[in-house]
C-alpha cells in the first residue's frame, strides 16, 4: 500500500461508541459524561456505520469513548463487525466494568486486542491523571486478566508534563506487563486537555530521540499519536545510522508487518484525515477524534463518500498546501506536522505545527 491510497481508504478507523464514562481523565478530548447521550448511534445504525466500514476493505477499527464497556449491545456490535471480516480492538477505561466475564465474552466475540492507559509508573500519578482513585491497581488487574484469557494487550500513555519525568520507569512497566505494543500519545490542548498540561517543544524533541533510543532495546512495539514529527526524527535518526531511508523514499513505506493479533500498523504518511477518520458517537465524522472539524454525518451521507471527497479531507491529504515551514519542509509528506495540534492551537488545520523545533534548510518566517 502506499501513502496515496489514503486517498481511497483509510488505514484506520476510530469510532467513538459512546461518551459515557465513569472516569474524569485531565486529558480527556472528549469531555466524557457519566451517562450515554440518547442520541448516540443505535445498535441498528452502529451495524450500518461497519458495513460502511467494511466497503473501504479491511481498515484497521477501534472502538473508542467514554468507555466502550458502557454500551450494553458493545459484544454485539464487535460480533457484527468481526463478521464483516473487521479487525477490530478496543479502548476500554479501566474501572469495575472491566471483569473477567466482559474480557472473556470480548474474546468470543473476536476482538483482536485490548488497549488500556495506564500514565504513571505509580498509582499517585497515574490515578491523579485518571481523575479516579484506585484506577492504577484496577488496570494492572485487568492486565492479569487478558494475559489468563490469552488477549494480546496494549498500552497507551499521554505525555504531559506532569508524567515526562517518570518515562522511563513507564518503559520498564510496560516491558514487565508484557504489552505487545506502546502507544504513546503526545497532548493536543483540546477537551479538557490545556496548553498548559502540555511539554514544551523542546521536550518533544527529547522525547522523540529517548523513544528511538529505547525502541532498538525494547521487546515491545512502540507507536506515537499525534506526534508526527516522531517520524521526522526516525529518518534522522537512521541516517546518522548509516540507513539510507530519505524522506521521498519513506513517504510510500507502509509496514505491512503484523502481530499475531492481525493488527498491522502504518509508518508513513498517517494524519489527521489522512489515512485516519474518526466517528462521533452522534455520527459526525471528523479527520480525528482530536480536530474537530466535521464532514458530515452518517446518518445523511456516505461515511466512505465523506472521507474520499470532503473538502476538509481532501485539503488535509495535500501536504504541499500546508501553511508556514510545514508546507516547505522536506520531510512534509512522512510527516506534515499533527494537523489537530496546529488547529488547536491556531485555530488553523492547515498551519504548521506549532510544537516542532525542526527548521527546514533556507527557511525564514519572514519570507
Amino acid at each position: 500500500m502506499s501513502t496515496e491510497a489514503f486517498d481511497r481508504a483509510p488505514f484506520i478507523v476510530i469510532w467513538e461508541v459512546t461518551r459515557a464514562c465513569e472516569l474524569k481523565c485531565l486529558h480527556c478530548r472528549a469531555e466524557a459524561q457519566p451517562r450515554a447521550d440518547p442520541c448516540q448511534l443505535t445498535t441498528e445504525e452502529g451495524f450500518r456505520l461497519l458495513e460502511q466500514i467494511k466497503e473501504f476493505g479491511s481498515p484497521v477499527v477501534v472502538f473508542t469513548g467514554g468507555d466502550p464497556l458502557m454500551r450494553a449491545d458493545l459484544f454485539e456490535l464487535i460480533r457484527y463487525g468481526v463478521g464483516l471480516g473487521l479487525r477490530i480492538s478496543m479502548t476500554p477505561s479501566a474501572t469495575p466494568h472491566v471483569t473477567k466475564e466482559n474480557m472473556r465474552r470480548a474474546r468470543e466475540a473476536g476482538l483482536s486486542r485490548w488497549a488500556f492507559s495506564i500514565d504513571g509508573s505509580t498509582a499517585s500519578i497515574h490515578d491523579a491523571f485518571r481523575g479516579f482513585s484506585g484506577s492504577y491497581e484496577e488496570t494492572l488487574r485487568a492486565v492479569e486478566y487478558l494475559h489468563e484469557l490469552n488477549l494480546p494487550v496494549q498500552i497507551n500513555t499521554t505525555v504531559s508534563r506532569y508524567n515526562v519525568h517518570d518515562l522511563d520507569n513507564l518503559a520498564v512497566l510496560v516491558r514487565d506487563l508484557k504489552a505487545v505494543l506502546w502507544s504513546v500519545f503526545f497532548l493536543v490542548p483540546t477537551g479538557r486537555g490545556r496548553m498548559e498540561d502540555m511539554i514544551s517543544p523542546e521536550e518533544h524533541e527529547r522525547v522523540f530521540h529517548w523513544l528511538y533510543d529505547l525502541s532498538k532495546t525494547v521487546p515491545f512495539d512502540i507507536k506515537t499519536t499525534a506526534a508526527q514529527h516522531y517520524r521526522r526524527v526516525i529518518l534522522q535518526r537512521r541516517k546518522q545510522d548509516g540507513e539510507h531511508a530519505s524522506p521521498s523514499r519513506m513517504a510510500g513505506v507502509v509496514s505491512t508487518a503484523q502481530s499475531k493479533d492481525g493488527i498491522g500498523r502504518s509508518f508513513a504518511g498517517v494524519n489527521d484525515g489522512n489515512g485516519f477518520v474518526f466517528i462521533s458517537h452522534l455520527g459526525d465524522v471528523q479527520p480525528s477524534g482530536f480536530l474537530p472539524v466535521v464532514a458530515g454525518n452518517v446518518r445523511e451521507a456516505s461515511l466512505v463518500e465523506m472521507y474520499r471527497n470532503s473538502s476538509i479531507f481532501q485539503a488535509l491529504r495535500n501536504p504541499d498546501a500546508y501553511s508556514g515551514k510545514c508546507g516547505v519542509c522536506p520531510y512534509r509528506k512522512v510527516c506534515g506536522g499533527s494537523r489537530a495540534r496546529a488547529y488547536a492551537v491556531t485555530g488553523d488545520y492547515l498551519a504548521s505545527e506549532p510544537f516542532c523545533t525542526f527548521i527546514p534548510p533556507g527557511y525564514s518566517a519572514h519570507a
